[in-house]
């Protein structure tokens, strides 16, 4: 019976850390879309995107028959509810990957960004790549210490969302509302994307070790 739980447990690991994966690949084309103006990466990032949600109902199922047949308790029960949640932050970042394509796309064949804010784009979809990929090693790994190294690289995708900031805000911007508007919610969509990728490694330290990143962190030999 622990060996089948152990084994399914594994699987729906495996299927959640596919998905980050395929979030981050998302997130990889949107931005080159995004930068380039390419409205064929563009529609592929949008036509891709049902395979994340079906991957989504594959890891719901799995979620609730390890709920319905294994009657989990104690800590089985907070790693199958901790997936549950998982399910959500990654199909989260497929949408928002998602989001960035169709801006590309509305926008096409001008580019949505104006050029002196490509770079700052350029390194969010860098690291917001980086983040899925992460947090898929972490859901087949399950180690607490690599999930916390999640929150730096989140620091510093909010440095860079701050920063973006200063530039809409200058006296000099000369791109109109629109362009500010479609950076501000650009510059939305990657850190949001970075918080879920956050969430799904404090959700591994959870199903892993019980306690919280902090008490985690507390219970470390100092």
């Amino acid at each position: 019976m622990r060996n089948a739980y152990h084994e399914q447990m594994a699987e729906l690991n495996g299927i959640l850390g596919h998905m980050s994966e395929l979030a981050g690949v998302a997130m990889e084309r949107a931005t080159q879309a995004l930068l380039q103006a390419d409205l064929a990466v563009a529609e592929s990032v949008i036509s891709d995107h049902e395979q994340i949600v079906r991957l989504s109902a594959q890891a719901e199922e799995q979620a609730f028959a390890l709920l319905a047949l294994q009657a989990p308790v104690a800590g089985d029960l907070r790693a199958i509810v901790s997936g549950f949640q998982i399910v959500a932050d990654v199909d989260r970042m497929g949408a928002l990957a998602l989001h960035v394509a169709k801006v590309a796309r509305r926008r096409h064949p001008s580019k949505a960004l104006p050029e002196e804010v490509n770079g700052y784009f350029a390194e969010m979809g860098r690291l917001a790549v980086q983040m899925a990929l992460s947090a898929r090693e972490v859901l087949n790994s399950q180690e607490p210490t690599d999930a916390l190294r999640l929150q730096s690289d989140d620091d510093a995708m909010d440095d860079l969302h701050r920063h973006l900031f200063t530039v809409l805000m200058d006296r000099d911007w000369k791109h109109g509302v629109a362009a500010a508007v479609d950076v501000t919610l650009l510059g939305r969509y990657y850190e949001r994307f970075a918080d879920h990728a956050v969430l799904i490694g404090r959700r591994v330290v959870f199903q892993s070790t019980g306690k919280t990143p902090e008490q985690f962190v507390e219970a470390q030999p100092h």
